[in-house]
């Protein structure tokens, strides 16, 4: 399961630096996007991939890594989920003003010349 998560990671990464350097808004968008959602799925795994068990302590039981799941990187997680849905609403704003006032979807502002030549 390590293996698979750690392969899916990669891949939101690669597909995220890979919009980034694109020249579309939108691009970026969805670039920055994959980026967080990878960077989620980081530090969820940080905490173990833990199955059955309860992410608190129950009254009675010592504290050990082997009776509860880490409570700390899914809080972690879910305040990273918060931030990055209001970051990606400010920046959806933002590029479609910039396209109104450009007209242009490119990242800064103007289309690139076709057909080359100097």
């Amino acid at each position: 399961m390590e293996l698979a998560l750690s392969v899916f990671i990669g891949v939101l990464v690669a597909g995220g630096v890979y919009l980034l350097l694109r020249a579309r808004s939108f691009d970026v968008i969805l670039g920055l996007t994959l980026l967080s959602y990878a960077v989620n799925l980081l530090i969820f795994s940080m905490g173990r991939l833990v199955a059955g068990k309860p992410p608190i302590l129950r009254e009675g039981l010592a504290p050990t890594l082997a009776n509860h799941a880490d409570p700390l990187p899914q809080a972690l997680v879910l305040t990273a989920i918060v931030i990055s849905f209001a970051m990606t609403a400010v920046l959806l704003v933002v590029a479609i003003r910039s396209r109104s006032d450009s007209r242009s979807d490119h990242v800064d502002g103007s289309e690139p010349r076709r057909g080359g030549g100097a």
